[in-house]
């Protein structure tokens, strides 16, 4: 996979070239690029399903300690997750559960002669209750802005290992790997540094000169660039970008 840093080149080379570079002075300079391509992504991010990605973390409970700094990268946790039911430092082996070794050994493995689907949901029904009254399932809140999760809940031992269910954001270098990404990013870096040359030129209406002068077209980049802009925005909703569609809701 290309660096990150040779990924966004190809973004501002892709840009400059297309506003002319070589042929006129683009009059951007390295640092309006960059902010073009935060703007891009920062959009993307808010706007496209396709920015963010389902993962599952591990996290080591400490003793008394309930609080917990997650990485930046996280935006939401879902659903804490525990190995055991009714115990707090993870070890011992007080979660047998002997009528679960039954439907292991007897219903699922042999499902053609006794059991079936029937008893299997029965099961499944029978663990989330018992997770429920025993705690099995972990309460929790998350702050997505300081990336701080707390367990409501005492924790009394070291070395119980939960599982995190999340979204995260996903890296740059990711975005700009994924074909249909990668090119509405581009697109959108090349009509924000339009819209800002655009901005530029319109302070002056026209340069003085010998011949009579030159008029600026600042206005015309800044109305071509909103159009683009405004598409670029409505492709999302198209899903051009590889962003699942949304479901039916109900309710």
């Amino acid at each position: 996979m290309e660096s990150l840093k040779t990924l966004k080149q190809k973004v501002f080379d892709y840009t400059e070239l297309r506003l002319g570079k070589g042929i006129v002075d683009t009059e951007l300079d390295a640092a309006h690029l960059e902010i073009a391509f935060e703007r891009a992504v920062g959009t993307y991010r808010q706007r496209a399903q396709n920015a963010h990605e389902e993962s599952y973390v591990w996290l080591e409970l400490q003793e008394n300690q309930r609080e917990y700094i997650l990485p930046q990268e996280v935006t939401e946790v879902r659903q804490v997750f525990r190995r055991t039911m009714g115990m707090v430092n993870g070890t011992g082996s007080s979660s047998f559960d002997p009528f679960g070794a039954s439907v292991i050994n007897n219903y699922l493995l042999q499902y053609d002669q006794q059991g079936g689907l029937a008893t299997f949901d029965f099961y499944s029904q029978k663990l989330e209750l018992a997770n429920r009254m025993f705690g099995g399932f972990i309460n929790f809140t998350f702050n997505p802005s300081t990336k701080k999760l707390s367990l409501v809940r005492a924790i009394h031992g070291t070395g119980e290992t939960v599982l995190l269910w999340c979204y995260n954001l996903k890296p740059e270098v990711q975005l700009l790997s994924e074909l249909q990404v990668q090119q509405w990013i581009k697109d959108f870096t090349y009509s924000t540094s339009k819209q800002i040359i655009g901005e530029a030129r319109s302070k002056f209406q026209a340069i003085a000169g010998p011949q009579g002068g030159t008029t600026l077209n600042g206005d015309s980049l800044k109305n071509e660039a909103k159009e683009e802009i405004d598409q670029l925005l409505v492709d999302l909703t198209m899903y051009v970008d590889g962003s699942d569609p949304l479901t039916w809701v109900m309710g």
